[in-house]
């Protein structure tokens, strides 16, 4: 996985929250996503390569389904699919021609990032997490350290609406200072999803390069 791996394997220093109120906003992030049983949403991922100071920014398409079901299609500046299935992650090139394929233990075990945003991370404690005690522009941050730091995330830090307690914004940080920014719109709760959106065939001359 490369690109689609940035948002996989990207996604915290010893944070406390110095209020009850803020230690209750985690709570409530929390049990709003464990009502959720499916979304979709635009994203916008800007990536940020700290030794060369480049950036690119990248925009697509997110679905989830419980019980971890993820569809993280990029369609600008080059698509890319990922589909992370119960069994197996498809990781699709359609302009190499290039399919590769993993086991979604593997991958879910090292996807902090997409954990986040699907809600299966347990934020009160898989982290340790600081809260602005202030919204600003209607959005309250929070800052989140991983109480078992990977290297593809050693910091993060979340912007979630303060009236509905969804995420909006994720800026991941990883070992060596690269940033994975991905923000969300137009989110939709518990819509109908097609089972077809979480599943995927290589078409025909499509190498495949099977990695379970």
């Amino acid at each position: 996985m490369r690109y689609a791996s940035c948002a996989v394997a990207a996604l915290l220093l010893l944070f406390t929250a110095a209020s009850a109120f803020g230690q209750s906003v985690v709570e409530q992030i929390q049990r709003q996503y464990e009502t959720i049983t499916s979304f979709q949403a635009e994203f916008v991922q800007e990536l940020g390569v700290a030794a060369s100071r480049e950036s690119e920014e990248r925009r697509g398409l997110l679905f989830y389904q419980q019980p971890g079901l993820i569809r993280w299609e990029t369609q600008t500046p080059e698509k890319e699919l990922l589909i992370i299935g119960s069994e197996e992650v498809w990781n699709y090139f359609a302009a190499e021609e290039t399919a590769y394929r993993y086991s979604s233990r593997e991958v879910l075990g090292s996807a902090m990032v997409l954990r986040i945003l699907s809600g299966q991370a347990r934020l009160d404690e898989d982290f340790l997490t600081e809260e602005d005690l202030v919204a600003k522009n209607g959005w309250r941050k929070i800052r989140l350290v991983p109480r078992n730091p990977e290297p593809n995330l050693v910091e993060a830090t979340i912007w979630v609406d303060e009236q509905t307690f969804l995420l909006h914004r994720l800026r991941a940080v990883d070992f060596f200072g690269n940033t994975n920014q991905i923000t969300l719109h137009g989110l939709r709760l518990n819509p109908p999803l097609d089972p077809a959106l979480f599943t995927f065939t290589p078409p025909e001359g499509v190498v495949v390069l099977d990695n379970l």
